[in-house]
């Protein structure tokens, strides 16, 4: 294809790239030594100090007779969020807290599975041991009763002991896929090749010990549902289109789509390590818009650990609501939207870093008035391989990404 040889058919990344490390540059010029709320080069002997410190405090409440308290930043609420935009989503300074009190019969067993799993991480640090939140969910299934309670348990722990989950020795299941040009070190010494596979890669559990990451990828390309995934590798989308790397979420249905923690980890090294572009390949639906946001901005919920997440510097490449009308793509391809759809919509528009991105307010008020989204499969009713090679192709080479 001519596009594919075309000398320049770069040029608009390139000319993207050394925008994104300029404001890169003065971003770090002007707040030098910028730091979040967690702590980032924390020791395993710091790990344990902290924990100890909160069960000195729940034995000297009861040494004095009194029901032990522990307290969490309340991450529930978006007056107590501040969008910045160097780093997205993050909790503000002195955030209102919320207390999990062991006399209150609302709260006891909360506080009860909070102390357990603190142990339980206590143990996993001071033997330099690994576990997944699953691990600890099925070593005692009764006791914790749901896997959602010891995510949010875990998550909470993080937050109120300021340290980020992997150095509490904590992994999660990974629900990313990479694929494309790189190469990367597990911990254990594994050499993982992302372009040798032709269905891709799982992001590691461990993304903090990844070492000797290596690539000669222009761009990276986050893709929201595996199936357009897949569909681009076998299209060979990173030869004729790249060198780029790939990435995914397995599982779409389980997890509805969200970002889980390892991918944007993931994410967020490959921006630390490389700066290249970013951009996302989303449904223009609400949901999709919302998968993008997490990559870019973060979420309340992790929020104080945004440093760590959030890549600000990612584009959006496709599907805008405004390319349904300008590639003129059939109404059977579309589809309303429902009552959740424009609830999602609503919220959207009301979040703050949507002021400072007036194309994207833009693209939120044509999909308002149309009351219609579209799916990217929504392309092939323009021909079976339009996303490969035609669409992509063009957003890529004209830099038509906002």
């Amino acid at each position: 294809m001519a596009y594919m040889q075309s000398p320049n058919f770069f040029h608009c990344i390139e000319q993207h790239q050394m925008t994104l490390q300029k404001t890169m540059r003065k971003m770090e010029d002007q707040s030098p030594g910028a730091q979040g709320i967690i702590q980032e080069n924390v020791t395993s002997p710091q790990v344990l100090a902290a924990i100890e410190k909160i069960v000195q405090g729940v034995l000297e409440s009861l040494s004095r007779n009194e029901a032990p308290i522990l307290t969490v930043e309340n991450r529930s609420k978006w007056t107590n969020i501040e969008f910045n935009s160097m780093v997205g989503l993050q909790m503000v300074k002195n955030c209102p807290t919320r207390k999990v009190r062991s006399g209150c019969p609302k709260s006891t067993q909360r506080f009860a599975l909070t102390m357990k799993i603190l142990s339980v991480i206590y143990k996993l640090v001071q033997t330099d041991s690994y576990a997944t939140k699953r691990d600890i969910y099925y070593e005692n299934v009764q006791l914790y009763g749901s896997q959602s309670v010891v995510d949010n348990i875990v998550t909470d722990i993080s937050c109120m002991l300021k340290i980020p989950r992997g150095r509490l020795h904590i992994l999660s299941t990974s629900k990313g896929c990479l694929a494309g040009d790189l190469i990367f070190m597990e911990e254990d010494g594994t050499r993982v090749d992302c372009s040798g596979n032709s269905s891709g890669v799982l992001v590691p559990s461990n993304v903090e010990r990844i070492t000797n990451m290596r690539t000669c990828a222009r761009f990276v390309l986050i893709i929201e549902k595996d199936a357009t995934f897949q569909r681009l590798l076998d299209d060979d989308f990173c030869r004729k289109s790249g060198p780029c790397i790939l990435i995914t979420l397995l599982f779409y249905w389980q997890g509805k789509g969200v970002p889980d923690l390892n991918t944007r980890l993931f994410t967020r090294k490959l921006w630390d390590t490389f700066h290249i572009p970013i951009f996302t390949l989303v449904d223009a639906d609400p949901h999709g818009i919302e998968i993008m946001c997490i990559y870019k901005y973060g979420s309340v919920s992790m929020s104080f650990e945004a440093h760590n997440l959030t890549v600000p510097s990612i584009a959006w490449l496709g599907l805008l609501p405004s390319d349904i009308e300008r590639l003129n793509i059939p109404c059977q391809a579309l589809i309303p939207l429902s009552a959740l759809d424009q609830r999602k919509l609503l919220s959207l528009q009301k979040r703050p870093y949507v002021s400072c991105q007036p194309l994207w307010k833009k693209e939120l008020e044509i999909m308002t008035s149309r009351n219609m989204k579209a799916e990217i499969q929504a392309l092939t009713s323009l021909s079976p391989n339009y996303l490969t090679r035609v669409y992509l192709p063009n957003k890529l080479q004209y830099g038509g990404w906002i």
